[in-house]
């Protein structure tokens, strides 16, 4: 039930301040994901520069993911305990200083304990946002502000990458973490003026202690359900891409010059298709929408493993780009489906826990897609396909799951309204 403190707050929530609170959300998203992504088309220089194999790369993308899911457990004891805004400001300075650590870094040791720190601090920024996003918008506006949120992915890809690759091969490797280091400190300083306080979730979360909201949250049968649903997802993409770079240049013959676009097409194709997904999630239905596109996804992944090498260019680019398209498209209605299933009242601390499982998926998963494959003599990239088999059972067992989610027709807490 909502409150009068609750409906006040949502009446004062303007369509234009509401934008902006989801363009705001998406800035800082647009880092923390360009973080992790900018380690995979790097993934050529690391294993040439730490020599290092494609597990140890696999290993140093889990150990982020890893940390990130450590990081949310911990998160779902605190996370209602601190203004939104509040905690999103510190975990985000916290996390820039990370991620200027992980371009100090001159070991592949140093490197893992900074990419470490910048898991911890990063995990729960995904979590916090979405969190927001189920705090204030409403569910049947919930899919359209998901691709506004999650647009930050498609421009991550259409600047953020390229645009890192291009510092790194003028001013080396380091430069991208510097940059993503000092564009978080100038949203950090706009979020600080712009972003309510959204602590009418306080209220309600001093009613009980940390351990028993986990215990209430782990208690719900729709949750544990939505968990195996997030894990689900995150196997199923992350077992393939973040050897998508490597397999491109050692296993299709692409030349690392030519990296930089597999990214820009995949972004853009995503940006576009994002808003349609959205519309596409709110009218068709959240549940069908994400079986459609992930059955699609099922055949893409086979196609961008199994491309022959010596593949055109133009053929590579239209491979990855509808793996990309469909990929980051699925999230739009799969993130909505996660954050409907959850209790209004504890919606914080499920969605930190959802964080903690979706990293997991993503270590997981790229730890078993690492020790999939294997190189040759010549140094070619062999047996990419096996983890689009593995990536294509944990997608299937989505598409079932994702029917037996019960999605909550709510946005708000009682009690928890966002007071700005």
């Amino acid at each position: 039930m909502i409150n009068n403190t609750t409906r006040q707050d949502a009446a004062r929530y303007t369509p234009r301040r509401e934008l902006w609170l989801l363009l705001t959300l998406a800035g800082i998203q647009f880092t923390h994901i360009l973080d992790f992504m900018i380690m995979m088309p790097l993934g050529p220089q690391f294993t040439q520069l730490f020599n290092i194999t494609g597990a140890q790369f696999g290993l140093l993308v889990s150990a982020y993911t890893l940390a990130a899911g450590a990081s949310g457990l911990v998160a779902s004891a605190y996370i209602d305990r601190f203004g939104r805004k509040r905690l999103l400001l510190v975990l985000y300075s916290l996390f820039a200083f990370a991620t200027l650590a992980c371009g100090l870094a001159p070991t592949y040791a140093s490197l893992m304990v900074a990419r470490i720190a910048a898991g911890i601090f990063g995990g729960v920024l995904s979590a916090l946002s979405q969190t927001i996003v189920g705090d204030v918008i409403p569910f049947e506006r919930r899919g359209r502000a998901m691709s506004v949120v999650m647009t930050s992915f498609s421009v991550a890809s259409v600047l953020g990458v390229p645009a890192g690759l291009f510092l790194a091969a003028n001013l080396g490797w380091h430069a991208p973490f510097y940059a993503i280091a000092a564009l978080s400190a100038v949203l950090a300083a706009v979020a600080a003026f712009t972003m309510p306080a959204l602590r009418g979730h306080l209220h309600a979360s001093k009613q009980s202690s940390a351990l028993q909201r986990i215990t209430n949250v782990l208690a719900d049968a729709n949750h544990l359900k939505a968990f195996g649903f997030s894990a689900l997802m995150m196997l199923a993409a992350f077992a393939v891409v973040p050897y998508l770079a490597i397999n491109m240049q050692f296993g299709v013959g692409l030349k690392p010059e030519h990296i930089p676009y597999i990214y820009l097409c995949g972004g853009i194709g995503s940006l576009f298709g994002a808003r349609g997904f959205g519309q596409l999630t709110d009218r068709w239905g959240k549940v069908p929408s994400f079986r459609m596109l992930a059955l699609v996804l099922v055949p893409v992944m086979f196609l961008n493993t199994l491309l022959p090498f010596g593949t055109p260019l133009w053929a590579a680019l239209v491979a990855s780009t509808i793996f990309m398209v469909c990929g980051s498209g699925r999230m739009i209605p799969a993130m909505a489906i996660v954050t409907s299933a959850a209790k209004p009242e504890l919606r914080g601390t499920f969605m930190s826990l959802n964080s903690a499982v979706q990293s997991a998926g993503m270590g997981v998963g790229a730890f078993v897609g690492g020790h999939l494959l294997s190189r040759d003599a010549s140094g070619q990239l062999q047996n990419y396909w096996m983890a689009a088999v593995f990536g294509s059972a944990a997608s299937l067992a989505g598409v079932w799951l994702a029917g037996h989610i019960n999605l909550r027709n709510t946005s708000a807490p009682a009690g928890a309204g966002a007071q700005i």
